[in-house]
């Protein structure tokens, strides 16, 4: 194991992983209770992520634990395998974690970290507002102090105006006043106060409410108004152990043979993978020093980290954005920054308990919301529109697939909506899947990627690899002037990649570009030939 040196500026790395802590704890609880599992659960999941993953992963300053991103997967893993059974649903999903941990471990191991890319741009946004919609229509009740009602997702959603006429005034005051801290603290000018994350800021404000309101003594009737048809929530504060001992579960394979169960497991895989790999992507870009994870032993990592974390009670965790960025803003320079955000969520509940179990439902579910908007805000509908009417169709297209049936599905058939549009702008069909270019030398160090015919998110893995493989330092340019068709997400690629390129020491042109026409209005839009 790596030793923390003067080389490695473990002290930096102790403060970020302080901040992160501090962060890091309120979500952890919220994303728990959101997803149907223990509280602990996602605590778990943050010093498992922290101390183990952050040792044998391959990034340099991602954060890894719980995230909202899987809210979705694992709520419905627990309803669907538990039939009524909280308990039991939440063993069996365990148990879903492990395998799916175990595959991420097998996939990366067969190096399958690129495989990210294959997943559409408007697809994996559209995939991520709908798990924000689905968490605001979740959590608005809690907020409220009332029961969802709804059986399904569309029916949840259509119920809100019902539920949310009815509501406790205690309980909404303390969800109100977090959505105002969360609002208005970034607005604040003091230096000092901005150093404390607003999320801390959340909790410490509901507890005090808390106590005011004597929430752990509040019945549903003192509301102002109780209609028959309307159920309130049975409770209004975290329950936490008596114990750490207490919190660890053991999984239930009972359910290998069930087809549900194996969606769960590809569900719970697939999400996470893919938002571990792209979350890992964007925090390189921000790293100061312009490292690069090892994405496939950072997936592999990852795996290790949910088969540990699921075998002892714990949510499945990813590598997290938001708190990534926080790490690198705090002054994070190194993999210890996360294992010291773990090591501090494992002293934090082991010392205080006790305080745990007095943070109201509602402030976490305040933190939920906000998160939820942030996946879902205008601003992602209006940069789908920015990139073409086609982008923005295939996000709408992927929201609605995923509210109407659930997140697997509505994510193949977002992918298949690609395929057929492209298919309708007379790609041909084994252009779809293969890609065609050419890597000629271009005098010393120099080379000349030519591409033709059709350049799409199905086909470009083999376009990727090969030019992952040209060595720092050298002349790279990439001839356009035979392709056809150049979707959005190879736009991205290989606009992100002369960046990058360039930031190494490299030289790097795109030729041919001029002859395609924009399909939006936005620089990375698709183009497509005159």
């Amino acid at each position: 194991m790596q030793k923390p040196s003067l080389a490695n500026p473990w002290r930096q790395d102790l403060t970020a992983g302080f901040l992160v802590f501090l962060i890091a704890l309120p979500l952890c609880l919220g994303i728990a209770v959101a997803s149907g599992f223990p509280p602990m659960a996602g605590i778990i999941s943050a010093i498992v992520g922290g101390l183990l993953v952050s040792r044998i992963g391959g990034a340099q300053l991602t954060i890894t634990g719980p995230a909202a991103g899987l809210i979705v997967v694992i709520l419905t893993s627990v309803q669907t395998l538990g039939d009524g059974d909280a308990m039991a649903g939440y063993r069996y999903t365990l148990a879903a974690i492990v395998i799916a941990g175990a595959l991420q471990t097998v996939l990366g191991y067969f190096k399958a970290g690129r495989l990210a890319a294959f997943f559409p741009a408007s697809v994996v946004h559209g995939m991520l507002a709908a798990i924000g919609i689905i968490i605001i229509s979740k959590q608005l009740p809690v907020m409220a102090g009332v029961q969802s009602q709804g059986a399904s997702i569309l029916s949840g959603i259509a119920a809100l105006p019902h539920s949310l006429i009815y509501f406790m005034p205690q309980i909404g005051l303390i969800a109100l006043a977090g959505i105002v801290v969360l609002i208005g603290w970034p607005q604040i000018q003091l230096p000092l106060l901005r150093k404390i994350p607003a999320p801390i800021i959340v909790i410490a404000s509901g507890i005090l409410l808390g106590h005011l309101f004597q929430l752990d003594q509040l019945q549903p009737g003192e509301a102002f108004i109780v209609p028959k048809d309307v159920l309130f929530a049975s409770h209004f504060l975290v329950t936490f152990p008596d114990s750490l001992l207490a919190s660890f579960y053991l999984p239930d394979f009972g359910k290998l043979s069930a087809l549900a169960f194996w969606e769960s497991v590809i569900s719970i895989c697939l999400v996470g993978s893919l938002e571990s790999l792209l979350s890992a992507a964007a925090v390189d870009k921000l790293d100061p020093e312009k490292r690069y994870s090892d994405l496939n032993k950072e997936l592999r990592a990852v795996g290790i980290g949910n088969v540990v974390s699921g075998m002892i009670g714990g949510l499945p965790m990813i590598a997290e954005i938001v708190r990534s960025s926080a790490n690198i803003d705090a002054g994070g320079r190194s993999s210890w920054a996360n294992f010291f955000h773990g090591g501090f969520v494992l002293l934090f509940v082991v010392l205080f308990p006790d305080l745990i179990s007095t943070i109201p439902l509602a402030s976490l579910a305040a933190l939920l919301v906000y998160t939820g908007y942030r996946l879902a805000s205008p601003q992602a509908f209006a940069k789908s529109m920015d990139l073409g009417k086609e982008q923005l169709a295939l996000f709408v297209i992927t929201i609605f697939a995923i509210l109407a049936s659930n997140l697997l599905v509505g994510v193949l058939i977002g992918i298949a909506a690609k395929l057929l549009l492209h298919i309708g702008r007379g790609v041909p069909l084994g252009n779809l899947l293969s890609i065609s270019f050419k890597l000629q030398a271009n005098g010393p160090n120099s080379w000349i990627v030519k591409v033709s015919g059709a350049a799409l998110f199905s086909n470009f893995l083999a376009l990727k690899s090969q030019v992952a493989s040209l060595t720092d330092g050298q002349t790279v340019i990439f001839d356009l002037s035979a392709t056809d068709l150049i979707d959005h997400t190879v736009m991205e690629f290989i606009t992100h990649y002369r960046e990058d390129y360039i930031a190494r020491g490299g030289r790097c042109e795109i030729h041919g570009l001029a002859d395609l026409e924009s399909l939006g209005d936005h620089a990375l839009a698709a183009r497509q030939r005159r």
